[in-house]
């Protein structure tokens, strides 16, 4: 992701590497809670246990282990579960990047379908740390990508115990984080392509439009305030206002009912194709693209807050 205001963004293993890495994610996790509330607790594991996978860079043994661990949770449920494989050169080398889009699907009857995203890749080097020595490491990612993949892994949860009245999808992007400061042609490559091809024949989005896009970025901070996103709020100020709006109604104090910083992340290709997207960001985290984005900078209240917005619009639709 990119804003106007500040400038942003191997090999696979071997087959019992994948296994110990995805055993990894899972291994200490307390049964499912019943569809009731959203627990901040449990998305907070699941955010601790994706870090635990190291680097989810495209290509790295982490990226593959949480791919299939998402996979394998999703069919654990009993919830339906879609590969979007796509290519794409990598913006910076002489290779061709193999990326994967992951949509997994839940609801009954009819009505439009609510979208909800969030990005499942981490940055590949910490570039904006105060420490140089530190710049060329990898991002742990534990609030700018495992955040937002943690809500959804428990709304996964919830949605198979209590199936949503309307369809829903959750939405895990690939390859939003592989750009650089001030380049946003190597930001949202997975968001990019599933904006151009979500309405081809066959594909599991394809229909009538959805009811609109909830995309979920950097909402683990521990300090969370999330105000209006600018490209959300002047391209789908309906629907923005509609989530904020719930979210007052729900007195949740991390959403503010005031403009915010405009951000190039995951909703924005579809905001260019007329759909209606929301991002909800909190870009003001000083830990953003450095090696302090560990877990200890986030905390299950804030994920609690973000999953109880999106769980409250997904059992009570917006009309």
């Amino acid at each position: 992701m990119s804003s106007s205001n500040r400038p942003r963004r191997r090999l696979p293993a071997t087959v019992a590497a994948l296994a110990l890495a995805a055993t990894a994610l899972t291994a200490g996790l307390a049964p499912a809670a019943r569809a009731d509330g959203f627990d901040g607790a449990r998305a907070m594991t699941w955010l601790e246990r994706q870090c635990a996978l190291g680097p989810r860079i495209p290509g790295t043994p982490g990226h593959a282990a949480l791919q299939a661990q998402i996979v394998d949770h999703a069919r654990s449920l009993g919830l339906a579960v879609h590969h979007l494989p796509f290519s794409r050169p990598h913006p910076y080398e002489e290779r061709t990047l193999a990326l994967t889009n992951l949509v997994i699907l839940a609801g009954r009857g009819s009505g439009p379908r609510l979208w909800v995203g969030a990005h499942y890749d981490s940055r590949p080097v910490c570039d904006r740390d105060p420490d140089p020595a530190r710049r060329a490491q990898p991002l742990t990612g534990a609030n700018d990508g495992a955040s937002g993949t943690a809500v959804l892994l428990h709304l996964a949860e919830l949605m198979a115990a209590e199936p949503p009245p309307r369809p829903v999808a959750l939405v895990f992007f690939d390859g939003e984080d592989l750009g650089r400061a001030a380049d946003l042609d190597g930001f949202c490559l997975g968001s990019r392509w599933l904006a151009d091809h979500w309405n081809d024949f066959g594909a599991p989005l394809a229909g009538p439009p959805p009811q609109g896009l909830i995309l979920l970025d950097l909402v683990g901070d521990r300090d969370l305030s999330i105000p209006q996103e600018g490209y959300s709020l002047a391209l789908a100020g309906e629907w923005t206002r509609t989530v904020f709006e719930r979210a007052a109604s729900l007195g949740l104090p991390a959403f503010v009912q005031a403009p915010g910083p405009t951000v190039f992340d995951d909703h924005v290709p579809f905001l260019r194709r007329g759909l209606p997207a929301v991002d909800l960001i909190d870009f003001d985290y000083p830990a953003w693209h450095t090696a302090a984005d560990v877990p200890a900078a986030c905390s299950a209240a804030s994920l609690e807050q973000v999953g109880a917005l999106v769980w409250d619009l997904i059992r009570n639709p917006p009309e």
